[in-house]
């Protein structure tokens, strides 16, 4: 008799474990919980006042270039590519496309010029590159990632940024190399505006430069991209030529660690729009706190940032987190973006 009463306790304590079990298997699957996609891409390439008026044949060569740019993300991320190497190559590609301000499409500088910025990050060990008041280097954002992977710093600067570019193997060209007319116009009009306003009003009075639009000759033009791997790795980029008509060694958001470009194990944000507000609001960094302490949806860090931090009109932004979710969202008129992922949702779009 007492056999049969230490079995049937053995077997009652087992059937008590299934049930744990089971319960922890249930809470592990809840619906609450958000599905893990395989990978997640999402791309910018600049936010603004964008007239809607434009050409249907030039409205139609921005989709195309941003489609392409996701397809070259896309390509490596569906074949078991890095998060790193799926930014680096899709910034590449835009730098490389002269509609963008960004590589061969910056805009001129105060003095004629051209300096270019930018940065990347990996969010899983939070290393980071960047590169600023670049002159010669084709595409920024390789040169940036050389930073991170290979120096014992985070950012090169001007001359010295130079003099890292000459110790990599990393493409180099002249300023005529970033020479377009269109953005050749765009700062002849900013120089007489300026001319326009010292004469009038004299330096000392001249009022706070207004805030760049893209109907305008100061532009939002940046171009960025963040992504998550099939290993779970969330990485940033961005890059950018600046502010037409900027001054003398002006320093914008995007290589700012935290301001514009940020990466963390919860998201990752790319920014774009007034460069001195975005760093103002330590914008990237903003959300991924928002998100880690609040906590917070990334649908609800965004809309902290944008609508409870920065002013309207002043910026938008691109960001994934460690799930795969997506998020394109602005306070401007419009931004050129696109996203895609694991579940076969892509998408393309300019305006709100």
């Amino acid at each position: 008799m007492m056999l049969n009463k230490k079995w049937i306790w053995v077997w009652a304590v087992i059937l008590l474990a299934g049930c744990a079990e089971s319960k922890q298997q249930e809470a592990v699957h809840s619906p609450g919980e958000p599905s893990q996609k395989d990978w997640a891409l999402v791309i910018h390439g600049g936010a603004g006042v964008i007239s809607q008026d434009m050409a249907d044949s030039v409205r139609q060569a921005y989709r195309a270039d941003l489609g392409e740019a996701l397809s070259v993300g896309e390509e490596i991320l569906k074949g078991g590519g890095s998060s790193l190497d799926a930014v680096e190559q899709v910034i590449t590609f835009l730098e490389d496309n002269p509609r963008f301000n960004a590589g061969k499409g910056a805009v001129f500088t105060h003095d004629g010029g051209h300096e270019l910025d930018a940065a990347i990050m990996a969010g899983d060990s939070r290393t980071a590159g960047a590169v600023t008041g670049i002159r010669t280097v084709k595409n920024p954002i390789s040169l940036a990632r050389m930073v991170m992977e290979h120096s014992e710093h985070v950012m090169f600067a001007g001359e010295g940024a130079e003099r890292y570019a000459d110790e990599r193997d990393v493409e180099r060209v002249n300023q005529d190399y970033f020479y377009t007319e269109r953005r050749y116009r765009a700062w002849r009009r900013a120089i007489k505006e300026d001319e326009a306003q010292s004469s009038v009003l004299g330096d000392k009075d001249r009022s706070p430069a207004p805030a760049p639009s893209e109907g305008g000759d100061r532009k939002f033009g940046t171009v960025g991209c963040v992504a998550l791997d099939k290993e779970g790795k969330l990485a940033a980029g961005t890059s950018t030529g600046g502010m037409t008509n900027k001054k003398y060694g002006r320093v914008g958001d995007v290589p700012v660690i935290g301001a514009g470009t940020y990466a963390s194990d919860v998201v990752a944000v790319s920014m774009t729009g007034w460069g001195e507000r975005i760093m103002e609001a330590v914008s990237g960094h903003t959300v991924s706190a928002y998100m880690k302490h609040k906590p917070a949806s990334l649908e609800e860090a965004a809309d902290y940032l944008l609508r409870e931090v920065l002013e309207p009109g002043e910026a938008g932004m691109i960001a994934v987190d460690r799930y795969g979710n997506m998020l394109m969202d602005m306070n401007t008129p419009g931004m050129f973006r696109g996203m895609s992922d694991s579940e076969d949702h892509r998408e393309v779009a300019i305006w709100k």
